[in-house]
């Protein structure tokens, strides 16, 4: 009897033992087909978040495009008019477009003329040395703006072809190697307005109270357009004048558009300031494009640079998917008919 219930005992041990291993490669492949259920949902979820935000895009390219034919077509309406004049009454200016989608979303599409800035890239002529026009207006704007701790030369040392500082005022690659981590002056033309934020002495603060009225044009001397120039750009036309004495030539501005720089020179605004025509003209040839899609409980952004040549043609320069919150003009439905 007891050699029977040993053997009795060890038979059911090793069935045990093996009931035990059977359990245990179970667990196993239920851990491994978990694990790979997981992965498999989230390359799935990878996958169609990528689709989705590709198809985004998608519609935001065809929003820019929208833009150009927009441009192209008030250039024609230019022409036949025989005054090649861009104003801030005009319809591109004046509103955003909202244009509905087949799945119920939304294209949101602003245009911002980028003509009535100061442009970062005329403060240096050809010969690399600096323009005192546009020196004097940066300058003007800052002291408007009240930017007190930032000269106008450490734009020019950013931009300018050396790495030597033209004052004391100024800075060069010695003061940007000591920043953590260190960096050196760009030495070319902005690239971007973004680029203000490098400078030394820029704050955040003074950042984004300088960024709407500067714009990184990669043409030089195409003037300020009069016709679309906040205030605060037309104030540095001259340091004498006013801010009450601007905001009258705004309203005048908006009962019409200025039709020659003659005329605009002319205003009893501007008596006595001995004004110039140079740097200015009626003409935009940079705009930015300001696409918002919203789709799907998803939103997808994109600001485009663009330029429109003396012909009518117009080619995308630069595309940036980054910013939000830029729609800030009413909204003019499309609604397809």
């Amino acid at each position: 009897m007891m050699r029977y219930s040993e053997a009795s005992s060890t038979y059911w041990h090793q069935q045990g033992v093996a009931l035990i291993m059977v359990l245990l490669a179970m667990a196993l492949v239920v851990i491994l087909a978990t694990g790979m259920t997981h992965q498999q949902s989230l390359r799935v979820f990878k996958a169609g978040h990528y689709l989705a935000q590709q198809q985004g895009l998608s519609v935001a390219l065809g929003a820019e495009a929208f833009a150009h034919q927009i441009l192209m077509t008030d250039y024609e309406e230019d022409k036949e008019s025989g005054a090649p004049i861009d104003s801030l009454d005009e319809f591109w200016a004046a509103n955003s477009v909202v244009l509905p989608l087949d799945d119920g979303g939304v294209a949101e599409i602003q245009l911002d003329d980028l003509g009535g800035r100061l442009n970062l890239n005329d403060l240096i002529g050809a010969d690399n040395e600096p323009e005192p026009v546009s020196r004097g207006r940066l300058g003007q704007l800052l002291q408007n703006l009240q930017i007190t701790d930032l000269k106008t030369d450490v734009f020019i040392d950013w931009v300018d072809a050396n790495d030597q500082t033209i004052s004391a005022y100024s800075a060069e690659d010695g003061q940007y190697l000591l920043a953590q981590p260190g960096y050196r002056a760009g030495n070319q033309k902005f690239a971007s307005v973004t680029e203000l934020r490098l400078l030394e002495g820029m704050t955040e603060e003074d950042y984004q109270a300088l960024r709407p009225f500067v714009a990184a044009l990669p043409v030089s001397g195409l003037g300020i357009n009069v016709n679309t120039a906040s205030a605060e750009v037309l104030q540095t036309l001259h340091p004498d004048l006013s801010a009450t004495q601007v905001n009258a030539v705004i309203e005048l501005r908006k009962e019409k558009r200025f039709e020659n720089i003659k005329d605009f020179l002319a205003l009893p605004q501007f008596s006595g300031l001995g004004l110039r025509p140079e740097g200015l003209t009626l003409q935009t040839r940079f705009f930015e494009v300001v696409a918002r899609i919203t789709y799907d409980k998803r939103v997808v952004h994109m600001v485009s640079t663009v330029y429109r040549d003396p012909e009518g043609k117009v080619s995308t320069l630069h595309r940036d998917t980054g910013q939000k919150n830029r729609i800030t003009k009413a909204p003019f439905t499309i609604v397809e008919g």
